[in-house]
């Protein structure tokens, strides 16, 4: 499932860099709490490795 925004896509990264252990999983905040705690890597990888051009910063709400 590819990141429909900017934010979304910095967040998985910093989730993947704890799961990976390279980041404390203390130091997440918000959103890439939950992804980490809720995510697989597989999943966390392909949100994190899209694409930022043409992305919006953040995803607007309906």
């Amino acid at each position: 499932m590819p990141a429909k925004s900017k934010k979304q896509q910095m967040a998985a990264g910093a989730a993947l860099s704890a799961k990976r252990g390279k980041r404390s999983k203390s130091s997440l905040k918000g959103p890439s709490r939950q992804m980490a705690k809720s995510m697989s890597k597989t999943e966390l990888r392909k949100m994190a490795k899209t694409k930022r051009k043409g992305k919006p910063t953040k995803k607007k709400r309906r």
